[in-house]
C-alpha cells in the first residue's frame, strides 16, 4: 500500500468541510422542519449529497478501495453480532440518560406524526436516511477514516473518529450521543475489521428513529 499521508490529509479536508458547512447551515437557518421527511426534495438532496461524498471517498481511497473502506466480511459473524448488540445497547443507555434534553429533536428529521398522504416521500426519505446515508457515512468514517488513523493507535483512532463523526453533523445538543455512536461504531470496526456490522447498526438506529417518530 502506498504512503497514506496524502490520503489522510484529503480525508481530513473532506470531513473539515462537512463540519464547517453543517455548522454554518445550522447557525444561519436554525433547526429544520421536523416534517422534512415528507418532502421529496429531502430524499433527492440526501442521495445527491451522499453520492458526492462517496465519490470523493472512493477517489481518495484508490487504488486500495476495498481494503481502506473495509469492504470485507467480519472475521466472525457471531462475534460481530455480540459486539454490535453491545454498541447498540451502550448508545441507547446514553441516549436515555440525555433524553431530558430532547437531543432527538435537533436534527429535524423525525416527524411529529404520520401523514399517509405523504407516504411516498416518507419511504424515499427513509431509504435515503436509513440505507444510503449509513452506508456512505460508515465508508467515510469507520472505513476510510479509521483505516487512515489506525496507524496512530487503535484507541486514538476510535476516539478521533467518534469526535469527528459527531462534529460532522453540525449539531450541539445531540453531539454527545453522536460522539458515543461514532466511537462505538469505530470500536465495532476495530473488533470485526469490517464496516458491514457498522452499517447494519447505523441503519437500525436511523430506521428506528424514523419509525418510532410516526408510531408512538
Amino acid at each position: 500500500m502506498s504512503d497514506t499521508t496524502p490520503k489522510l490529509a484529503a480525508w481530513l479536508a473532506l470531513v473539515g468541510a462537512q463540519i464547517v458547512l453543517n455548522y454554518s447551515i445550522r447557525a444561519s437557518s436554525g433547526k429544520p422542519d421536523r416534517n422534512t421527511v415528507y418532502h421529496w426534495s429531502t430524499a433527492v438532496n440526501a442521495v445527491v449529497f451522499y453520492g458526492l461524498i462517496l465519490a470523493i471517498v472512493v477517489a481518495i481511497a484508490r487504488p486500495d478501495v476495498r481494503d481502506l473502506l473495509a469492504l470485507r466480511a467480519p472475521r466472525s459473524w457471531s462475534q460481530a453480532a455480540g459486539a454490535a448488540i453491545a454498541v447498540f445497547l451502550g448508545v441507547i443507555v446514553v441516549e436515555y440518560a440525555l433524553s431530558p434534553l430532547h437531543p432527538d429533536r435537533e436534527q429535524g428529521l423525525t416527524p411529529t406524526h404520520w401523514e399517509s398522504s405523504h407516504a411516498g416521500a416518507y419511504i424515499a426519505s427513509f431509504v435515503a436516511l436509513a440505507v444510503v446515508g449509513p452506508f456512505v457515512e460508515e465508508a467515510t468514517f469507520r472505513g476510510l477514516g479509521y483505516s487512515l488513523l489506525a496507524r496512530y493507535g487503535q484507541w486514538f483512532a476510535i476516539a478521533a473518529i467518534g469526535i469527528l463523526f459527531g462534529l460532522a453533523h453540525g449539531l450541539v445538543e445531540a453531539l454527545p450521543i453522536l460522539v458515543v455512536l461514532g466511537a462505538g461504531l469505530a470500536w465495532l470496526r476495530a473488533r470485526t475489521e469490517s464496516i458491514y456490522p457498522c452499517v447494519f447498526v447505523h441503519s437500525v438506529f436511523n430506521g428506528l428513529a424514523l419509525v418510532l417518530a410516526v408510531t408512538t
